[in-house]
């Protein structure tokens, strides 16, 4: 399956509401080549609301057939009489009301809330022929209402990306390096994402370099993740505690599939977890194994960690599968899907042993929007059923059932959220949720989504208190 092939397989999944932008990191970095000749005019228009905007290749409005729209003289500047060296000039804004009833299911400090969250972007891109580009990126995320303000809540007026890329031909491949502050993610995001769940996207500053040459894709990347702070404008900083380099390999059309693999270091200092601290080293050892052979789709990861938190020694795993069987004859073509993950917990507290699985850099839309979910020490099985109502709008309907690989370590939210008072307490039983999900792609710059999710606690974490959450999304977004 050719890459192209490979990430319309991942949009399918997106549109289950299990991610959005799946397959970020892998496709092209490159500055694209100009359109292909206007005799023949089979190029189309970008859309304004990709997950990266730096892969937009806007040199087809130098071609006559290709349809006007407002704002095209902002979409296609050129800088010369090579239509390849243009000025791309664009903006995204999103905003979503939530509503959350019991954050951490009520053990926690979090009351009750409901608020709105916006991110606001603008962006310039620059080509110069085929073989450079320069991207610029402004973020400004705020919450409205919100009682508590995290990190990933509140970034006021700050650079998201600001990096140099080049693309040559080498040796019968492609050689593409990019340099800069910019935004990473590995296949459908589990472990490493650019986060685009919460209002504030992850970043970093990094080096990465790739050479593809057939089926092979060759990838290095060193990278410092990036320190976000909400105290005033163009604060954020690179972190000096925290940096995550490693090598990728991945090869399409492997059977009916695509395989990759990758092994990363992460290192942290003052790292904390609930029966160790100190400094991290961890290395992860991922492999993937995707594809499509209709009406089936598929997608299995799984990840092993190894290193030392101070003197204790990790030995951690996790994995995630998604499944999916199409009924394309059927009205709605509806979607009967599969998805079954695990995360290790630490079995044997004051052991000298961390077996508490680290997600790294997670997505924030893998499991829900409500929060509730995170993949550490988890067992979790969601099957669920998508249908197209209509040509734009799809229906996700699914209900998830989630245990404790241990019930020696507590139960652990987004962004390892420790639930409070659940290490070494009730069973490995958590609960059930139901969720609901739609989205309708209302024109080519406007997209909308709602969210509904209800959990049901079990009995032994109720009994320490726990109670039913529900939770309530709202999502417009807008990009030109």
């Amino acid at each position: 399956m050719k890459r192209a092939t490979r990430v319309a397989a991942c949009a399918s999944l997106a549109a289950c509401g299990l991610v959005e932008g799946a397959n970020a990191l892998a496709a092209d970095a490159s500055a694209s080549a100009p359109a292909a000749n206007a005799s023949a005019c089979t190029a189309t228009r970008p859309s304004p609301l990709s997950f990266n905007r730096w892969q937009e290749d806007w040199s087809v409005l130098a071609l006559p057939c290709v349809p006007r729209k407002p704002f095209d003289a902002l979409k296609y500047i050129p800088l010369g009489g090579d239509p390849s060296t243009y000025l791309s000039l664009g903006a995204n804004l999103r905003e979503r009301f939530e509503l959350n009833n019991t954050p951490l299911f009520g053990l926690g400090s979090a009351r009750p809330d409901s608020y709105v969250i916006q991110r606001a972007e603008v962006h310039a891109d620059a080509r110069v022929g085929q073989h450079v580009q320069a991207f610029f990126q402004l973020e400004d995320a705020r919450p409205f209402g919100k009682d508590s303000v995290s990190p990933v809540d509140k970034n006021p007026l700050d650079i998201e990306q600001a990096f140099v890329a080049f693309v040559y031909g080498v040796g019968g491949g492609t050689f593409k390096a990019r340099v800069g502050r910019q935004e990473m993610a590995f296949d459908l995001q589990r472990f490493v994402s650019v986060r685009d769940g919460p209002n504030v996207r992850q970043a970093f500053d990094a080096l990465w370099a790739d050479y593809e040459i057939g089926k092979w894709r060759f990838i290095g990347y060193m990278t410092q993740p990036v320190q976000y702070r909400d105290a005033t404008t163009f604060d954020d900083v690179s972190n000096r505690h925290l940096t995550f380099s490693g090598v990728r390999v991945e090869r399409a059309n492997t059977g009916p599939g695509d395989l990759s693999a990758y092994w990363s270091r992460y290192n942290r200092d003052n790292a904390r977890f609930l029966d160790a601290s100190g400094t991290e080293h961890r290395d992860v050892f991922d492999v993937r194994y995707a594809g499509k052979v209709l009406p089936f789709d598929w997608d299995a990861e799984t990840m092993l960690q190894t290193g030392h938190v101070g003197k204790d020694t990790i030995g951690a795993w996790a994995f995630g599968m998604l499944g999916g069987y199409t009924l394309a004859t059927m009205p709605g073509t509806p979607r009967i899907g599969l998805q079954v993950d695990g995360a290790s917990g630490d079995r044997h507290p004051g052991d000298g042993r961390v077996g508490t699985f680290n997600p790294l850099f997670p997505n924030g839309y893998y499991f829900t929007l409500a929060g509730y979910t995170g993949y550490s020490n988890l067992i979790h099985v969601k099957p669920s059923i998508t249908f197209k109502v209509t040509p734009k709008v799809s229906l996700l309907t699914a209900v998830g059932f989630q245990w404790r690989a241990t019930t020696a370590d507590a139960i652990y939210g987004q962004g390892s959220a420790v639930v409070p008072g659940t290490a070494g307490k009730g069973t490995r039983w958590t609960g059930m949720y139901a969720q609901v999900r739609a989205d309708w792609s209302v024109s080519a710059n406007v997209a909308l989504a709602v969210e509904a999710v209800h959990f049901q606690v079990g009995d032994s974490v109720r009994a320490l208190g726990a109670k039913n959450a529900d939770y309530v999304g709202v999502e417009a977004k807008f990009g030109f």
